[in-house]
């Protein structure tokens, strides 16, 4: 490949990548909690239906992405009701709030007349200076929700680790028996993790349609919500570690389309598998190799019965 093919993807690269990575983060939050979340996919495309429809109203793209973002915790707040009060399996759970969501934004973006219709989004924001750098200013060159992503990012991982309600927030998932014996409600940590992580998720989606595509397609996340459940398993539920499985994945990605513009031709089938291809060697690598599971919290997936007191 020529230089200006390398440069162009890796200058792409971020774009395709903050989809994944706000995704993985929000299942993060979610799952320390002990709240298996495969519901990633459904509240993608909801955050991405309400933030083109907001955007297309309002024209305003942050207001548009805190609205997608709301959006998110209020259709989580079902399956949160169901998994952690009702205690329904939440694989099941997770799984019927996936086909809940993929029928309820294509109907909803049908009916509004939303389908292909574009509009304005985000504009790039140079860093100056290094944006000036000759051959490589470009890379310096991203919308802001990328260079919004990292400091959420850190913020996240202070939070989990610095600061104790993460800290509570991390016994609730390991060991709620003994977090409930504290004195911390586990039911209201864990509803509160939801809402939180399902936030992030739905900003990964409206991302997609508001600041990246700028135009709403029924089922337009495209499997992006699968990818980020493996996401977080690779990085063994570490938010670092799940910016760098993103940052893959996004190269990944805007490879693609710098192949074709070089002219490298490639069946449309493995173009598409391509991602899940990669998704599944990464989960075949991660069993294979000597990995501890000490990184998983204890309690993930386990509703919690509280045992009355005698």
């Amino acid at each position: 490949m020529s230089g200006s093919v390398i440069l162009n993807w890796l200058a792409n690269t971020p774009d395709f990548a903050v989809p994944y990575a706000l995704a993985a983060l929000g299942l993060i939050i979610c799952e320390r909690a002990g709240v298996l979340s495969l519901g990633a996919e459904g509240l993608m495309l909801v955050g991405a239906l309400v933030g083109i429809g907001a955007q297309i109203a309002l024209g305003q793209p942050v207001v548009s992405l805190v609205l997608a973002m709301l959006a998110a915790s209020v259709v989580s707040v079902l399956f949160a009701v169901m998994v952690i009060w009702l205690r329904v399996n939440q694989v099941i759970a997770g799984l019927a709030l996936v086909f809940f969501c993929q029928g309820l934004t294509a109907l909803a973006g049908s009916l509004a007349g939303w389908t292909n219709h574009a509009t304005e989004g985000i504009g790039a924001m140079a860093l100056w200076p290094l944006s000036l750098l000759p051959g490589v200013g470009r890379l310096f060159e991203q919308n802001a929700m990328v260079w919004l992503t990292l400091p959420i990012f850190g913020a996240v991982a202070w939070f989990f680790a610095r600061t104790t309600t993460g800290l509570r927030l991390r016994a609730v998932g390991e060991n709620p028996q003994a977090a409930d014996a504290a004195g911390i409600r586990i039911t209201a940590w864990r509803f509160a993790a939801v809402l939180a992580g399902s936030a992030l998720v739905g900003l990964a989606g409206a991302y997609i349609s508001v600041v990246s595509t700028k135009l709403w397609i029924a089922g337009m996340t495209g499997g992006r919500g699968w990818i980020a459940v493996g996401l977080v398993i690779f990085a063994r539920w570490s938010p670092w570690k799940a910016l760098v499985g993103a940052l893959l994945f996004g190269c990944i990605e805007a490879l693609i389309p710098q192949l074709a513009a070089a002219g490298v031709q490639l069946p449309q089938y493995f173009v598409m598998m391509t991602p899940y291809a990669v998704t599944l060697g990464v989960m075949v690598w991660v069993a294979l190799g000597k990995r501890s599971g000490d990184d998983e919290p204890g309690a993930l997936g386990q509703p919690y019965v509280r045992e009355e007191r005698r």
